[in-house]
């Protein structure tokens, strides 16, 4: 039965998702999917100030909920004067001179951002990089599972709400539209984003799940 007919089951995704490991990622044809319209040309701007670039390290953790039904965690962080204030993302952050490797820091960060403990983290494909103009940064994302139910245990100072949104919301076609959002530039303009869990989600974090999306529909 096609994933828009059932919600997962997450023995069936782990099935699934062995898959995974050996196909090309969709890359930026996917990610330019969800761009925001002036991405293109922020980046042409940037290119200087690209060379010197923080790193950072994220996580699309997918796990089972008490009923089995496969789930991947989202946070909205906190209000902060900062450019990614108040908005849905994956959990994670800025690679640190102890990280070994961008990995290991979108694993710490994980969790201590909303209490996984980063032994049960289990690391299934390396995505693709996404840069970031307002902040500078190339973040890493990495998809990732835990194969227990989680008890989740946010970092308040860093999150504001821990966000679980079922596997099937994210391959509803009818959760993806276009909005008008206010940027970090402080201009409003429209842009293609995914309604989750009555959240908008636009912007890096909405391209690294379009990359996610496309490629595990090559395997469910």
């Amino acid at each position: 039965m096609p994933i828009m007919g059932r919600i997962m089951n997450f023995d069936d995704f782990l099935i699934s998702l062995s898959k995974v490991k050996n196909l090309p990622l969709p890359a930026q044809v996917s990610q330019l999917k969800m761009s925001p319209p002036f991405r293109l040309e922020l980046i042409e701007m940037s290119k200087d100030k690209m060379k010197r670039a923080n790193k950072a390290g994220v996580m699309a953790l997918f796990y089972p909920d008490k009923q089995q039904q496969t789930k991947l965690v989202l946070i909205l962080r906190n209000t902060y004067n900062g450019v990614h204030s108040g908005q849905i993302g994956f959990p994670g952050g800025k690679f640190q001179p102890n990280d070994v490797s961008l990995e290991k820091t979108a694993i710490r960060e994980t969790s201590e951002e909303i209490g996984i403990p980063e032994q049960s983290i289990e690391i299934i494909k390396q995505l693709t990089e996404v840069y970031i103009p307002p902040s500078n940064f190339y973040v890493q994302p990495f998809l990732g599972i835990i194969k227990d139910t989680p008890t989740f245990n946010k970092q308040d100072d860093e999150v504001e709400e821990i966000i679980e949104v079922l596997l099937n919301h994210l391959f509803n076609e009818l959760n993806v539209i276009n909005t008008s959002v206010e940027t970090s530039y402080k201009i409003k303009v429209e842009v293609p984003a995914y309604k989750l869990n009555g959240h908008i989600v636009w912007g890096a974090t909405a391209m690294m799940l379009s990359e996610i999306k496309d490629l595990l529909k090559k395997v469910l």
